[in-house]
Parts: structure tokens; sequence; C-alpha cells
């Protein structure tokens, strides 16, 4: 029998409803990743991944918490339109909790696993400035890729373009810009806090996370 996810409340089902119908406006065919060994549950999507985990492409991370009703022992990946269609249930706001998928999914991204300990502190990003860095990404994944080109040649490109270096200092890729942007992160004029360890780095805004390894590719 698949377990069952049991929230404490039904902003809980609705934040977290929010955050992947995001994630899946970024990656349509995307995936969510269900981590969880007690009432903590880790929430993982990839609105940028290397096919490959040996590509020299960034796999950038978002992560969000929820506190549960209920303990629960869970590690596995399913698709995204299948965990929004459960959400949106009648039932689910009635019994605060939903069945997972029969079948779990195996992604590109699922077997990157972020270090969960000996994170420090580097220091603060403004919001403006993740913001601009996003938005300039765009703008050149928009002027670099014409309007018809094959699908793998268009996710090598914008691979290429979001694995740029934006901050020197943190070694922090313009995917990860992208990524707090793009699923709703950050505040309004909130100050980003920027983690570090073993060749990861971290943006931490109020509503979430954000992980990749550091980039090294200059512009």
């Amino acid at each position: 029998m698949q377990p069952a996810i049991s929230f404490q409340s039904l902003q809980d089902i609705q934040d977290l409803g929010s955050y992947l119908g995001r994630a899946k406006r970024l990656d349509e065919d995307g995936a969510v990743k269900f981590r969880a060994f007690g009432d903590v549950l880790a929430v993982y999507v990839a609105p940028i991944y290397s096919g490959s985990l040996m590509s020299d492409g960034p796999t950038v991370l978002g992560l969000r918490t929820i506190k549960l009703a209920q303990p629960v022992e869970l590690d596995s990946c399913y698709p995204l339109s299948q965990i929004l269609e459960r959400l949106a249930a009648p039932k689910v706001d009635q019994m605060l909790q939903f069945d997972l998928p029969v079948s779990p999914v195996r992604p590109a991204w699922s077997g990157v696993t972020p270090p969960r300990q000996d994170w420090e502190e580097l220091g603060e990003i403004s919001q403006a400035q993740v913001s601009e860095w996003a938005k300039a990404g765009i703008a050149e994944v928009a002027s670099t890729l014409p309007s018809e080109v094959a699908s793998a040649l268009a996710a090598k490109v914008r691979l290429g373009i979001w694995g740029k270096t934006v901050s020197l200092e943190y070694h922090l890729p313009g995917a990860a810009a992208f990524a707090m942007a793009g699923l709703g992160f950050m505040q309004k004029d909130e100050q980003i806090k920027v983690f570090g360890t073993k060749g990861w780095v971290r943006l931490t805004a109020a509503n979430g996370h954000v992980l990749s390894k550091q980039s090294f590719k200059i512009a």
C-alpha cells in the first residue's frame, strides 16, 4: 500500500499546490521528489537540470519543507501532473491527506543529492539583484534561440546559458537565480541568504531554498 501524506492545515495543502504549480509551469513534464523520515516532508523540484549526471550542464533543485500531521517514511519521485491532480481533489481539503501514486518515476536529476550538513553562511544578495540575473538569462535565452530549433539543441543552449556564473563571489550559476524567481520563493526587497558547502551553493529565502553545484563558467 502506498503511504498517505497527512497535512496539519488546509493552508499547507494550498501552499504545496502553488509551489508545484509554479514548478510545472517551468517544466511541463516535470517531477517532484518527496523525502521524509519523520514528520518533516522535504519537497524537491528541478526547474533546470542536465539530462545526464555526467554532463557539465547545471542541475538546480528547489526545496520547500512542510511539517506533517503524521510521520511518514518516503523517498520517491512522482510526475508533477499526478500530484497536482490529487491535491485538487475535494476530499483532500476535507481529510487533509492524499494517497501517493502507485508508480514512482526516476527523472534524470533524482540521483542528485545535496549535502545535508556543514552549510556555512557566506553572505547575502538582494532580491532585486537575483531578479535581475533571472531576467537577463531569460532575455539571453529568448534572443539566442531561433524560432524553430530541435528540442535537444534548445535544451543544450539553455543549459549553456543558465550554467554561466552570475556571481564570482559565490560561484552562483544563473540557473539558481532563475529558479528562485520562477518558483516564487522571494519577497520584494528581501535579502537572500547564501550558504555554501563542499562545492555546493544554496540560496535561502522566506518561502524556500534553491540548491546547485557552484559554477565556474565565465560568460
